[in-house]
């Protein structure tokens, strides 16, 4: 049975680094994917990207701006705990008024599998790649650093929707090394399990 899979990209193309998931997948969309593979930019629409996942995923993979502490540049890898995350209030907010979905255009990984879980939906597998960003003020275009984890992450992520896609066993032990890893362009890749 063909693995249905959803790789999101999010983020504020307005907000310099915050760009970085909506140019991953713009890329990513060009590359030759297995069957069954949805690639798509939710920009700030984290509404509708939760509204998305009603449809039935077995994987989602969130691309996304994550700021984990790192150097500009570092590439992360992270499995939020999908059963630890608490239900959105903001279901609630956005039934009041308009101006409540306005509010929560802008939302964080965990806050959409929030909201997810308060509009009665599931999803099997969730992953976050992310970038850490060097700038998020406003104004147009990746930084040079974060422009230059752009290729990396693509490759990247085509290397995990094969491995998803065929099954194979994606230890965390493995992708979650505490150790950084020097990635092709001089960036880190230091891969996180408990963050989001």
């Amino acid at each position: 049975m063909t693995q249905k899979m959803l790789v999101a990209g999010v983020g504020n193309i307005f907000f310099s680094d915050d760009a970085f998931g909506c140019e991953v997948v713009r890329r990513l969309a060009k590359e030759d994917l297995p069957e069954g593979v949805v690639v798509a930019d939710f920009g700030i629409k984290g509404v509708h990207l939760a509204y998305e996942l009603l449809e039935g995923y077995d994987t989602v993979i969130v691309v996304d701006a994550a700021p984990c502490g790192g150097r500009p540049g570092d590439l992360y890898l992270i499995e939020p705990k999908l059963e630890e995350i608490a239900e959105s209030p903001l279901v609630q907010a956005a039934s009041e008024g308009e101006s409540a979905l306005i509010d929560a255009h802008g939302l964080e990984p965990d806050a959409i599998f929030g909201m997810l879980k308060a509009l009665g939906g599931n999803v099997g597998r969730a992953l976050v790649v992310g970038c850490e960003p060097e700038n998020i003020e406003e104004g147009l275009g990746l930084s040079a650093t974060v422009e230059s984890a752009v290729e990396p992450a693509v490759a990247r992520l085509v290397d995990i929707i094969h491995q998803v896609h065929n099954r194979q066993e994606m230890e965390l032990s493995m992708l979650a090394a505490k150790v950084p890893i020097e990635a092709p362009t001089g960036g880190r890749d230091a891969r996180k399990e408990d963050q989001a």
